[in-house]
């Protein structure tokens, strides 16, 4: 649903920030190889589907023992679907439903002639349907549903299912959802029927009722048509896009965790804005207080500003750059740029856009200001799903400032996203080669390069980015980074045990990152089916960092495997209030709205898929 997850798993870098979860705005991890966020949309996660499922990380898969099972017994298609299952020719005699009929075998011949005559007029219709005669069909049909015993259900549901039909090639929607609605009262459990309805209420715009119809259907044929997938996948957009719209445009801006800010600002070596103050900033007195706090003697908001980002006091450096840019002081430049990395950071990318495009306006400004702006608003540009625009701002930091290491660094995560890995392993090179004790940088490089190996299915490029992550973690031991993206390597490959090694060193080095340890908690239930583990680990996410979206979303996919719809739906929501950009919001709504449709769907059928 969305575009598959930028390199960080903490918000660090551009092609990733600033957000903290997942899709392009996330530090959710990747997509990664053998993710299978090609084939499995990610709102199948939130109907408890038993199938490999997709849960932020890339590589880290939460399986369900019922597809395993069905996986064992041998599935000719590898995707498990039933393609293009036609259901748009009215039915014949249906099928006795248990209790329905005469059990006994008696019944008095007025019945029988009345059910008979019912069938023939309905052989009639089926007849001018097949011939392209609707209206006649549908005087048939309906007087098939005259004509039919009431107690008989089976059939009268399939009269009115059939006059659907014709309804529906009629494109007379109403009547549709209306014939379909008796059918389904009468056979509560009528797949045709319910799907029928569902593509009636997608035309009249009721995507709830769309969407829990098809839910039902999902269900009843065990996720196995693509049909029915293709047509819940597709409203879940809609209804996710719908709702984060509303819900963006009125958020309240909300500003992330300390360790996300510092991660984020770690993806970036040539950013003026986030280095530390030079000596020439300070004050006579502040030079002289070492390990004491510092305090700006200037009149200087930006100054200001950069003193409360070395003390962590995130929430007046927007005021404080303002202070500057409304005096048009000297360093009104850089508090643009902080300014606007700040918006970006707290959600408003429309607040941060006039910021970004003065700075690069700013032809006397200096080059390197200019260039991050380009960068950051390329990210901007790639969360808001332009990548064309992004692409261009990128190209143009690289031809300002070809000697700036971010610029390569970050065009080379866009490069990723866009599924150019050759063309982003060569960004990487060249930001190696400008930095080349950048370790994120190397780190990332392997994981591309492993990526592209496991995609072409090259079992020896594979083994050789293996090796190129046991050469990045030896020469920078303090990389969290190169251990983290390791453990998604190897637990794609199955070596758990390793895996988990990589995320305790991770754990070490970074303590306070939240997202090591729902990977770690994911891999939990992937290599052991521990689910209390799993859970005590994102749990422990949550307690370090109780504004990491991508440990409630985890939770609730997880609670909605369990068929904790309730809590579920509660842990969707505590995400989407932390979502850093509307398309991240989108995609969590659809997951919540998936699980609403579930509990729904629950409720009027008993219809429920297989829980862990």
């Amino acid at each position: 649903m969305a575009a598959s997850k930028p390199w960080r798993r903490d918000g660090g870098g551009a092609a990733a920030a600033p957000s903290s979860g997942n899709g392009v705005g996330g530090g959710g991890g990747t997509a990664g190889p053998g993710s299978g966020a090609g084939t499995l949309a990610r709102w199948h996660v939130a109907l408890a589907i038993g199938a490999p499922l997709l849960l932020g990380a890339g590589a880290m898969y939460l399986w369900s023992r019922r597809r395993r099972r069905r996986e064992a017994g041998g599935r000719g298609d590898a995707s498990g679907l039933k393609r293009n299952s036609e259901r748009k020719t009215p039915e014949g005699r249906a099928s006795p439903a248990l209790g329905s009929g005469h059990p006994d075998g008696s019944g008095d011949s007025l019945e029988m002639n009345s059910l008979d005559r019912a069938q023939a007029a309905k052989n009639k219709g089926n007849k001018y349907f097949k011939a392209g005669k609707y209206e006649q069909a549908i005087q048939c049909y309906t007087e098939a549903i005259s004509l039919c015993p009431t107690e008989k259900n089976v059939d009268l549901s399939t009269f009115y299912q059939n006059r659907a039909a014709a309804f529906e090639q009629l494109q007379k929607w109403k009547e549709v959802a209306q014939d379909c609605t008796k059918a389904v009262e009468l056979n509560p459990k009528y797949v045709k029927a319910l799907f029928r309805r569902a593509k009636a209420h997608e035309k009249l715009d009721n995507k709830k009722e769309c969407l829990e119809d098809v839910t039902a259907v999902c269900i009843l044929e065990g996720f196995q048509n693509e049909q029915s997938m293709l047509l819940a996948d597709k409203v879940l957009k809609l209804l996710g896009k719908e709702n984060a719209k509303e819900k963006y445009k009125n958020r309240e801006p909300l500003m992330p965790s300390p360790q996300f800010i510092k991660s984020y600002f770690s993806s970036f070596t040539d950013d003026i804005i986030s280095q530390p103050m030079l000596k020439g900033e300070k004050s006579d007195e502040d030079k002289d207080k070492e390990g004491e706090a510092l305090e700006v003697k200037e009149n200087s908001g930006y100054l200001k500003a950069k003193q409360y980002m070395e003390e962590e006091n995130y929430d007046k450096i927007i005021s404080e750059c303002s202070k500057e840019i409304d005096a048009q002081g000297k360093y009104m430049a850089e508090a643009l740029l902080l300014r606007a990395t700040f918006y970006l950071l707290i959600g408003s990318a429309n607040s941060a856009k006039p910021d970004l495009d003065k700075v690069i306006s700013l032809k006397d400004a200096n080059v390197k200001l200019r260039a991050n702006a380009l960068i950051k608003r390329g990210t901007m540009c790639m969360q808001q799903q332009q990548p064309m625009l992004s692409t261009q701002d990128f190209n143009m930091a690289a031809e300002i400032d070809p000697q700036n290491s971010d610029v390569y660094h970050h065009r080379g995560q866009l490069k990723i996203l866009l599924d150019l890995v050759e063309e982003a392993v060569a960004d990487f090179d060249a930001c190696i080669r400008l930095r080349p004790k950048f370790a994120l940088a190397q780190a990332q490089k392997c994981f591309a390069l492993y990526r592209q190996a496991y995609t072409a299915n090259n079992s020896s490029q594979v083994q050789a980015a293996m090796k190129g992550f046991e050469e990045v973690i030896k020469k920078f031991p303090r990389c969290a980074e190169g251990y983290a993206l390791y453990a998604q390597a190897l637990t794609d490959q199955q070596q758990f045990g390793k895996a988990d090694e990589m995320y305790d060193k991770c754990i070490d080095l970074e303590p306070d990152n939240a997202t090591t340890y729902v990977h770690k908690g994911l891999l939990q239930l992937q290599w052991k089916q521990d689910l209390d583990k799993g859970l005590e680990l994102i749990s422990k996410a949550i307690e370090i960092d109780n504004k990491c979206d991508f440990a409630y979303e985890t939770m609730g996919t997880i609670e909605v495997q369990r068929g904790n719809m309730e809590k579920a739906i509660d842990m969707f929501n505590k995400a989407i209030n932390l979502a850093k950009s509307e398309m991240e919001m989108a995609h969590l709504y659809s997951l919540c709205d998936a699980a609403h449709a579930q509990t729904e769907v629950a409720k009027k059928y008993g219809l429920k898929p297989p829980t862990l």
